[in-house]
């Protein structure tokens, strides 16, 4: 029977979403739950499978219509299906995702790292076509990338390879990060290390701005970007700080694989030039001269959140 149906799914730390995708890359629909509502990784599954069911029937689509689910999730293991010691999730330890889900959705499904996922939907949908050297850098609640070497996704022998969020930007003194060690560069250029860093700036810094009337622990990083838009000083020296950071991991980034591109993806991209411009100069300060002015920066050619979608729903076609 031909199935001319695939789902994707993107499991981020804040919401999940949900996509019915055809073979020609159309979303037919979608839908979305909150990630971080229920503490028991049971409870969140069972409504993700009735979020599956409500938007199948929306679609009037049957099961047998859907040849997979493929997903993206932090942490996610391609070899082995699971979730592992994911720090911007509730659910620690060893997550068996996949076969989970498949047991409740009887829908065969694989799994992969979220940005990995992102990184698949831009080389098949978006601005990584007809690239085969690449890297996506998801700047939501976490850091995460997707590393592309000569048209295939790089695994390493694990399935964990290319935690760049996770490489260390400040040896002494660094900040606490989600994964239990310091100075990552996940806890400095991520949406809440935006934050983390406004907070830092308030405290410290006797300077005017418009954030100081937003309770300290309320502050998120969209009001930063409210602030800078506006034409507040210290919320655009954030966003200064935070591109520079993420200019001088991409520098060593280069170094590893030299991509014809790095491409940023996710809520913090949202932020333009703001955060853009002091990534190009720190990275081109930064890199090795070899490869100065041969890496395009650029922005997701594709919705929020439909690379991932779109990239995990390429896993479903794939499922056996």
């Amino acid at each position: 029977m031909d199935r001319p149906y695939a789902i994707g799914i993107d499991v981020g730390g804040t919401n999940t979403v949900v996509g019915i995708v055809d073979k020609r890359g159309q979303i037919l629909r979608s839908g979305s739950i909150k990630t971080a509502r229920h503490a028991e990784v049971s409870d969140y599954l069972d409504e993700l499978t009735d979020l599956l069911n409500q938007i199948m029937e929306d679609a009037s689509i049957s099961k047998d219509q859907v040849k997979g689910i493929g997903v993206g999730a932090p942490n996610g293991n391609y070899f082995s299906g699971s979730i592992e010691f994911a720090p911007n999730l509730r659910w620690k330890g060893v997550i068996p995702f996949a076969q989970l889900l498949e047991e409740r959705s009887g829908i065969p499904v694989a799994l992969t790292n979220d940005a990995n996922a992102a990184a698949i939907g831009e080389m098949t949908y978006g601005a990584a076509r007809g690239m085969k050297d690449f890297i996506v850098i998801t700047l939501g609640t976490g850091v995460g990338s997707g590393i592309v070497v000569n048209g295939q996704l790089v695994y390493g022998h694990d399935g964990f390879a290319g935690e760049l969020g996770h490489v260390i930007m400040r040896r002494n003194n660094g900040r606490l990060c989600g994964c239990g060690r310091t100075g990552c560069l996940e806890a400095y250029s991520s949406a809440t290390g935006v934050a983390r860093t406004a907070r830092e700036y308030l405290d410290l810094k006797p300077d005017k701005s418009q954030l100081r009337s937003i309770p300290l622990e309320d502050i998120t990083s969209k009001d930063v970007f409210d602030a800078a838009m506006a034409g507040d000083k210290m919320a655009q020296d954030i966003f200064k700080f935070t591109g520079e950071m993420l200019g001088e991991a991409f520098a060593d980034f280069v170094s590893f694989s030299s991509p014809e591109a790095i491409i940023l993806f996710g809520g913090l991209a949202k932020a333009g030039d703001l955060i853009m411009n002091p990534i190009r100069e720190s990275m081109e300060r930064n890199l090795l001269a070899i490869f100065k002015n041969k890496v395009n920066l650029l922005f997701s050619e594709l919705k929020e959140s439909d690379a991932a979608v779109l990239g995990a729903s390429a896993l479903g076609w794939e499922v056996k």
